[in-house]
């Protein structure tokens, strides 16, 4: 008791004080920047063109706020996502309750996405080092996220990610600066396309993925509470309790979090747009599709058809990069989500953290192997991540239905937003659910 009394603390108040306790959904960035806006956003602009500009945009602003009711429950009552999902209505089986058992469902289909990544590290590096077989770094990929998630050592690997990933961001933004030196220059015409709210028939399946895996997709928004957990802002806020004070520090931190969310959301929806354009207007014009074995070369090209032949090597290594952070974050994620689900089924105690850390270890292992045997066994990174996507996106109705219950039953009512606030949130549980039924009706 004496030591989580000492946990406990006020929220900054100051703005650079805010600043330095940010960071759960940079990680969520990292992680969703590989799959989501280097190949699935891309690979969209290279099909549709300009006209599905509008559904990378609002698929990046609407998840948001489904993102803040997941962290706000878990900061008002210290509850793990799925310890959280156990306790909504519904029917048991082996222990669990129906929620548990469709995530673990929908993650079998997920999976399939993280073998198309971790080959994508391999394309990558390939061609930094064409001597060395895909197979072989992508099985280094595979064993170092392995090495580094089972030591445990996350905080440096997210921080040096991150600085890499804002490296990667910025040449993405300058190359659609240099976009306009060129015979690809966008015009005022193609920007009024995107915003026409038209899809085309034919990339409505690829639309769905995008839609599943840019800004803050289902997998990421239910590991979003783990991250609030590590960060500490449950344990500063303090056990649930009947006080003014501990009503404080729950807004306090819930404040810090908007914060968190929020600027990140700016980060992503910025980078989203720039790959987005930069696939329509560079892989669209020269009818190309990134694809197979040659995912990389052929998404290579936004950048050096823009920056000149020299952008390569740069483009090699920001590939590498975002590539490998999305591998690391989403295995690490991975590992603390189905340690707590097994934990729901009863084969370990979550709460314990001897076991807990035992199971994340074996995890740490398991993942990222087995998404290396399956990317080398099917060698088609697109359809792999275009699955794991549309999955996402189905997967989104479970969220949106967990959002619900957490806001509408169980945050207290000292913490409840106002109306206009519940307007938005409202607005994202319709686009939401549109886009989830779609996904559902794909996959059946």
């Amino acid at each position: 008791m004496t030591d989580q009394a000492q946990l406990i603390k006020s929220a900054p108040t100051t703005f650079t004080g805010t600043l330095s306790c940010l960071g759960p959904s940079m990680i969520l960035s990292a992680s969703i920047v590989g799959s989501g806006e280097l190949i699935m956003t891309t690979t969209l602009g290279a099909q549709a063109g300009f006209v599905a500009l509008w559904v990378i945009i609002i698929s990046c602003l609407v998840k948001v706020c489904v993102q803040l009711e997941f962290g706000k429950h878990a900061i008002s009552s210290g509850e793990s996502t799925m310890a959280a999902l156990n306790r909504l209505p519904g029917p048991l089986a082996a222990g669990a309750r129906w929620t548990i058992w469709v995530w673990l469902l929908v993650q079998l289909v997920i999976f399939v996405q993280y073998g198309g990544i971790v080959t994508g590290v391999g394309q990558a590096l390939n061609i930094a080092i064409p001597a060395v077989p895909v197979w072989i770094w992508a099985s280094l990929a595979g064993t170092t996220t392995a090495v580094l998630v089972s030591c445990g050592r996350y905080g440096l690997i997210q921080n040096v990610s991150i600085a890499l990933m804002m490296l990667f961001t910025l040449f993405t933004l300058l190359c659609v600066g240099l976009l306009q030196t060129t015979s690809y220059a966008i015009s005022t015409d193609q920007i009024v396309e995107g915003f026409q709210f038209q899809l085309p028939k034919a990339v409505m399946g690829v639309a769905v993925a995008a839609f599943g895996l840019t800004g803050v997709g289902a997998s990421e928004i239910i590991a979003y509470p783990y991250w609030c957990l590590e960060k500490g802002y449950a344990g500063f806020t303090g056990p649930r309790e009947s006080s003014d004070e501990w009503v404080a520090r729950a807004r306090g931190w819930i404040r810090v979090m908007y914060w968190d969310a929020f600027l990140s959301m700016l980060v992503y929806t910025l980078v989203t747009c720039a790959f987005y354009i930069l696939g329509a207007s560079v892989l669209h014009g020269r009818g190309e599709v990134p694809e197979g074995p040659e995912m990389i070369r052929t998404l290579s090209k936004v950048y050096t058809e823009s920056a000149g032949t020299g952008a390569m090597a740069l483009y090699v290594i920001g590939a590498i990069i975002v590539l490998f952070s999305t591998l690391f974050a989403g295995s690490a994620a991975w590992t603390r989500m189905f340690s707590d689900a097994f934990a729901q089924i009863g084969l370990l105690d979550y709460s314990n953290e001897s076991q807990r850390q035992r199971w994340i270890r074996g995890f740490a292992w398991f993942f990222p192997l087995s998404w290396t045997v399956l990317g080398l066994t099917f060698k088609a990174p697109v359809a792999m991540v275009t699955a794991g996507g549309i999955a996402n996106a189905g997967l989104l109705l479970l969220v949106v239905y967990a959002a619900f219950t957490f806001r509408y039953h169980h945050l207290p009512a000292e913490l409840r937003p106002g109306r206009f606030y519940d307007a938005v949130l409202w607005t994202s549980f319709a686009a939401i659910t549109a886009v989830g039924v779609l996904a559902v009706v794909r996959i059946l």
